[in-house]
């Protein structure tokens, strides 16, 4: 599975968690609300992607295609 792979599904992952525990957390729901928490958990798994995937390239070293670039 290639970085790029991982890094798609964590976010999914995290944008289901996170959305999930806003929905638990505010436990009487209304229609307006489930659509903010919804939209606000596929910006989450966005930051979560983008974020990460810029922490991954600086922390390794490397380009925006997940190839080293220290040993071309």
């Amino acid at each position: 599975m290639s970085p790029r792979t991982k890094l798609a599904l964590s976010s999914i992952v995290f944008a289901v968690l996170w959305t999930a525990g806003m929905l638990w957390w505010s436990a009487p729901l209304e229609v307006a609300q489930t659509v903010i928490f919804v939209i606000s958990g596929g910006i989450a798994g966005l930051l979560w992607y983008w974020l990460f995937g810029m922490w991954y390239r600086w922390h390794f070293g490397l380009d925006r295609d997940y190839r080293s670039t220290r040993n071309p």
